[in-house]
Parts: C-alpha cells; structure tokens; sequence
C-alpha cells in the first residue's frame, strides 16, 4: 500500500519533471546528474541503502531510468514524424528485406546529440520485432517500453544489445 503511494507520488512529481523536454536535454551531459537524483528517490521509495543497486528496483517499480526514458521519447517522436526521415531498404542474406533509416553523414557532435541523428541511431538498433509495430502508436509504445524496461540501463547498453 505505502509502496503505490510513494510510486504516485514520484509518478506525480519526479516523473513529469524528469520526462518534460528530454529529447532535447536527454543526451546532454546534465542528464547523468538527473539520473544520480532518479536513482537516489528509487532508493528512497524501495528504501535501500545509498550504494545499492537500482537496476531490479526499477523493474519492480515498472519506472524508466532516465536514458531509457530518453530513448523512448525519442522513438515516439520519430515514429509520430516518420514522414520527415528518409528509409534505405536493405536486402538481408536470408532474402527478407528491411527498411532502415538513413544516417545522415555528419561531423558535428551537436547535431550527432540532437533528435534527428540520435533518433535514426537508436531506431535503426532496435529489434526487427519492434520495429514493425512502429505502424500501430500503442502498441510499439507498449512493446518499447517493456524492452527498454529489461535490456536498457544506458544509452550505451542501447547500442550494445
């Protein structure tokens, strides 16, 4: 009882703060701070101790960490605008064919932090299972979640998986 009181709370509080605008701030360097403070109220509501993990904690919780919050507002944001990417289509070895986005060539680091570069990165990495539920809003928002929610804890593990 007390644990669902203290997830509205955070819900109604940390949550709508944290998520406001992060596809802009969400890969800036400020973002790992939002993330230490995150951590620290998960550990307040699971009351752990300060060094615990909070990796499980927010399993439990069906709560986001930051980066995986960032990366579904992201994702969410490019399938609402898929109009403005452009798709290359790649034939695979097992002749099924995929639609991938097209990574722009870019040198700058800014516009390789920003939405639109950031966006086709992170969609381009995702499962092909995912990927085809991005025509159905709720139902790629929905499958997005629940992986992000067991296999990201970063950005990097993103790109990693």
């Amino acid at each position: 009882m007390l644990l669902d009181v203290l997830r509205s709370t955070y819900f109604s509080y940390a949550y709508s703060i944290i998520s406001y605008g992060i596809i802009f701030w969400g890969n800036s360097s400020h973002s790992e701070e939002i993330f230490k403070v995150q951590k620290r109220l998960i550990r307040i509501i699971m009351n752990l101790g300060k060094n615990a993990s909070c990796w499980q904690p927010f399993k439990e919780l069906n709560i986001l960490p930051v980066p995986s919050q960032y990366i579904l507002s992201v994702l969410l944001f490019l399938t609402k605008n898929k109009d403005q990417f452009m798709t290359t289509q790649m034939q695979k070895i097992t002749m099924w064919q995929t639609f991938e986005l097209y990574i722009p060539t870019a040198n700058l680091t800014i516009y390789q932090k920003g939405v639109y570069y950031q966006g086709i990165k992170i969609y381009n990495h995702l499962p092909k299972t995912i990927k085809d539920l991005s025509g159905d809003k709720n139902k790629f928002k929905l499958a997005l979640k629940r992986y992000l929610l067991h296999n990201s804890y970063s950005l990097k593990e993103c790109f990693d998986t």
